[in-house]
């Protein structure tokens, strides 16, 4: 009797908790958090034609455990046929004995918090039992989520993510399939942890983990575990996903290799998770921080209970951890957590952000000037959010080498191919290498970037913001660098570039008929795109723009120049100049005996009077090495 009064106080409480969180998704998206919360369990437990993820010969349908007790879900109904134009008066929202039960959906991550963002996507755990659906089943089932995600894509500004997962495998951490950023090996009580402390509960059963819990008298989870199953109809509606005792140096470690490699995409995201995996290292075993927060959730005796923000809890827990940091550094921390959260102190408009942190960054002596320069951080010139961004990530290699340290025995739990992949990932970033296209390190994943000028002086060609000299973005004698490292990085806009007058023949229609080109072909560099298994292969040629005779005289009637771009499976862009030489015959050799496919493409100046006769002469020389 009395573990079932502590279960059932504990399940209130964090049903109130829920329900808090769910307000704050609901004010900071409303409209897309509205499909998520509701239309999403209805469309998961419904077998309608007109509803996205209708299966056809459906074997069993799928209902989300206690959809139909959900009256926010069942008063909506009317308008979920509206929106999908069902005529019938009928429920489509029936149950039936043969149903497969869906257990839960939850999210995992910033949603619901003051971390959430207009750029957060929701990662979101639909969780069943595998075993019971049998292969047809599940298949069907896999489908029906597709489906539904594909309608989502199409129809939500919040990108959705969803991960089908067998509570047997989150029992046992197994995470493989679950984590999308990551690679399985170093995935694994981390993110549990990460699970416990931020998941709201959507809709379908309680975990057990985050009711079982007496500050009084500590409670054995397996034995819980045995008590429930002993009384199913009154623990009906908790699920066991496993408990949680400590999380290994190794994975802790592995973790904080991959938040590494996040952090060439996602700096001020990664050095959040980088300080906290720190901390894991740092204190004791058991101590873990989803512990803590569970218990600050929970010890509240009386309605109405005050919210405790996990995004909150997590930064004045990691900042408390590192207060003998020096004071440069921890205001250095400061910012980066103020920028990630996109909060606006002392502004006009005050929203959910604003209420809850100013009296947190009060306390951290964020000094207001510092604060109204973080404010107008998007009207920062180029060159001041660029220097930024390299603080930020020369911040981030001291913290992995901090990591290191303190793990230098500890990588047993890390595959060795996670950090082959790794180490090529973070060179193909970072690594300098001969013509090799250089990567811009960025603190946002958007920069303010002013219009820009390209100047030729003395053989050498510079793109610089506006009329600042000073900060030259890129400097080569070769402008099709320039031009290649402008839109390889993201910062070419056709509207927001001109050309001072030069002597050259080149033109500012063809630099941007060049810069189309290379978009069109190579994109944009985004490392987190590259498969993982490529950098388990050697490096090779995927694609090669071929461009004959740029800023030469347009009255040059033979091949003149040469410059080949290749992009290989690494994800690293070169540049390869010829004049007609010995050394374009040796390097095409080289690649002719690359045994895959190299996708070919051509480019010839517009303004060129001979330039059919100039690509029939480029494409002989190409073909004369039999280029595959």
């Amino acid at each position: 009797m009395a573990l079932y009064k502590t279960l059932t106080n504990n399940k209130n409480i964090f049903l109130e908790y829920n329900r808090l969180r769910k307000k704050i998704f609901s004010q900071l998206a409303p409209k897309d958090s509205e499909a998520i919360m509701y239309l999403l369990p209805w469309m998961l437990s419904v077998n309608h034609e007109s509803v996205p993820g209708y299966i056809a010969s459906i074997k069993h349908n799928f209902r989300v455990f206690n959809i139909e007790t959900d009256n926010e879900i069942r008063k909506r109904e009317t308008l979920f046929k509206k929106l999908f134009k069902i005529q019938t008066s009928l429920p489509v929202l029936k149950m039936t004995s043969q149903d497969l039960i869906i257990e839960g959906i939850y999210t995992i991550g910033s949603v619901g918090t003051i971390s959430q963002t207009p750029s957060s996507d929701c990662d979101m755990w639909i969780c069943i039992h595998k075993a019971e659906y049998g292969d047809i089943s599940y298949a069907q089932f896999l489908k029906k989520v597709q489906r539904i995600q594909n309608w989502m894509d199409a129809n939500l500004k919040m990108p959705v993510h969803f991960f089908v997962s067998d509570i047997e495998d989150i029992r046992r951490c197994n995470f493989g399939d679950v984590d999308y950023e990551s690679c399985g090996s170093t995935q694994k009580k981390v993110l549990k942890e990460e699970f416990y402390r931020t998941c709201i509960l959507i809709a379908g059963k309680v975990p057990l983990w985050w009711v079982c819990h007496d500050p009084l008298s500590p409670l054995n989870y397996d034995e819980v575990v045995k008590e429930c199953q002993s009384a199913p109809s009154v623990y009906y509606d908790l699920i066991d996903m496993g408990n949680l005792d400590f999380i290994d140096k190794e994975e802790s470690f592995g973790a904080a290799l991959w938040q590494l490699n996040k952090s060439l995409t996602h700096p001020l995201k990664s050095i959040i998770k980088m300080l906290l995996l720190k901390m894991f290292l740092e204190s004791p075993e058991g101590d873990l921080l989803c512990h803590r927060f569970r218990r600050q959730v929970l010890k509240q005796d009386q309605k109405p209970y005050s919210f405790v923000d996990p995004s909150i809890f997590t930064l004045i827990s990691v900042l408390d951890h590192l207060q003998n940091l020096d004071a440069e550094t921890f205001k250095l921390i400061l910012q980066c957590f103020y920028l990630r959260y996109e909060i606006k102190l002392f502004s006009r408009r005050v929203t959910l952000k604003e209420e809850n942190t100013l009296e947190l960054f009060k306390k951290y002596d964020l000094d207001r000037n510092t604060i109204y320069e973080l404010n107008r951080f998007s009207d920062w010139s180029y060159s001041a959010q660029v220097q930024f961004g390299k603080t930020i990530f020369m911040f981030l290699v001291k913290i992995y080498k901090d990591i290191s340290e303190i793990a230098r025995n500890v990588t047993g739990d890390v595959a060795p191919q996670d950090l082959t992949i790794l180490g090529r990932k973070l060179s193909s970033s970072l690594k300098k290498k001969s013509n090799k296209i250089q990567i811009l390190l960025r603190p946002l994943d958007t920069h303010n970037l002013p219009s820009l000028t390209i100047r030729a002086q003395e053989g050498i060609w510079q793109i610089f913001p506006e009329n600042d000299f000073s900060s030259i973005i890129s400097e080569k004698s070769d402008l099709v660098y320039c031009l290649a490292h402008l839109v390889w990085n993201g910062l070419y806009f056709p509207g927001l570039i001109r050309m001072l007058p030069n002597t050259t023949s080149t033109t500012m229609p063809e630099v941007i008929n060049l810069c189309k080109k290379i978009k069109d072909v190579f994109g944009i560099y985004d490392v987190s795109s590259i498969e993982f298994e490529n950098f388990l292969q050697p490096e090779r040629i995927k694609k090669m723009l071929i461009i004959s005779n740029f800023a030469d005289d347009p009255d040059v009637s033979a091949l003149a120049t040469l410059r080949i771009l290749t992009l290989n499976n690494w994800g690293e862009l070169y540049i390869h100049t010829f004049n007609r030489s010995a050394k374009i015959h040796s390097f095409l050799e080289n690649i002719s005996k690359n045994p895959y496919y190299v996708r070919k493409y051509y480019y010839i100046p517009q303004n060129s009077r001979h330039g059919e006769k100039i690509l029939e002469e480029t494409k002989r020389l190409i073909f004369q090495h039999a280029v595959s």
